[in-house]
């Protein structure tokens, strides 16, 4: 027996011709209104599912050949509409960074706050679409390092990003200026090409990019969690290399699969599932998202001993001076400067 929120609607299209400023090559989608993800989960018809996100980012800004690419964990993000090709929904994609050696998990999501546009089954161009994002970022429960375990423990009071809910904001905008809409168009990005193993032409239905720059973190509204997540965001970018960085061009090629019915009910299980957020082991329903890799196909390497120069300076700089606000012993936090520069000399013979 179907489920009762699973929708029959066959096809029908219409909506991308219903007025003529949203055609290609420069679709205006001015005249329709940015929707919340949520607000209309019940007129969703069908939805095309991006089972391959794929990032691309400089790891250093002036240089064009330190160019990444990563694609994040496949299944969270799809694109909900009607029968007729109305956008009323876009899920947010996610992906984990962390370092094994080091103990130290991070979350990253580009989340959707709006959106609004259309998908035509039947057209070449297949979608148009204006967004709004955020990059988020807040630790994951598994963080194995003694530091994030005696901060995990202690500090309950103030809104530190250990739970997606009180996660580190990203600010963004679009290239050049100040606008932050951003428009999910047709094809692959132009800005640059895409290694053969970043591209799933004899798999997807159809593809679509964005583009956006990556601007200031946003205010927490406590100047002592500004300081530590200002070093939360120096971490997540030597672990991720440099996505987050200010004054970078975050691209993402969506490759979308074969366009299908939606279960209503499915979709919202989904979406509540992944607001709360990826779980521990960075898994999404069709597993793991990539390893970062530059185009000749040579994995991103990171930086043991930067990492833990970020935790001293996390201990000296912000949590030392502000230890009665986190609830943690200050000779406790001597200790741990030390068991910290331990592990930088064993990093360092390592490393020679």
């Amino acid at each position: 027996m179907s489920s009762p929120n699973k929708q029959s609607k066959s096809w029908i299209g219409g909506f991308a011709e219903s007025n003529p400023a949203f055609a290609y090559p420069h679709p205006d989608l001015t005249s329709l209104d940015m929707l919340d993800n949520m607000d209309n989960i019940d007129k969703l018809e069908r939805q095309m599912k991006i089972l391959w996100p794929e990032f691309s980012w400089l790891t250093q800004l002036k240089d064009k050949d330190s160019r990444c690419f990563q694609m994040f964990a496949p299944d969270i993000s799809r694109v909900g509409y009607t029968a007729e090709g109305r956008i009323y929904s876009i899920m947010c994609p996610q992906q984990g960074a962390y370092l094994k050696s080091v103990g130290i998990n991070l979350n990253v999501e580009v989340t959707v706050t709006g959106q609004r546009g259309w998908v035509d089954e039947d057209s070449p161009s297949l979608l148009a679409a204006d967004m709004t994002v955020t990059g988020k970022i807040w630790f994951s429960p598994n963080n194995d390092h003694p530091l994030l375990k005696l901060l995990f423990s202690a500090c309950n009071d103030l809104d530190l990003p250990f739970d997606k809910a009180h996660a580190i904001q990203v600010e963004t905008s679009n290239i050049g200026n100040t606008s932050s809409i951003f428009t999910l168009q047709r094809d692959s990005t132009t800005r640059f090409d895409s290694p053969d193993f970043a591209k799933h032409k004899d798999k997807a239905f159809g593809v679509g990019h964005i583009d956006v720059q990556i601007d200031n973190i946003k205010d927490s509204g406590n100047n002592t969690v500004n300081k530590f997540n200002d070093i939360v965001l120096g971490i997540f970018n030597i672990l991720s290399g440099n996505m987050l960085e200010k004054g970078n061009i975050l691209s993402w090629n969506v490759w979308f699969n074969t366009p299908e019915i939606v279960d209503q009910a499915e979709w919202r299980a989904h979406a509540k599932r992944w607001r709360e957020s990826i779980d521990v082991d960075h898994r999404s329903p069709d597993g793991n998202g990539t390893q970062a890799q530059y185009y000749n196909g040579d994995y991103l390497k990171i930086s043991e001993l930067k990492v833990l120069e970020q935790l001293l300076k996390l201990i000296w700089e912000v949590l030392i001076p502000h230890a009665g606000e986190f609830g943690l012993n200050e000779k406790i936090l001597m200790k741990m400067t030390e068991k910290i520069g331990v592990q930088m000399k064993n990093v360092i013979v390592e490393e020679i």
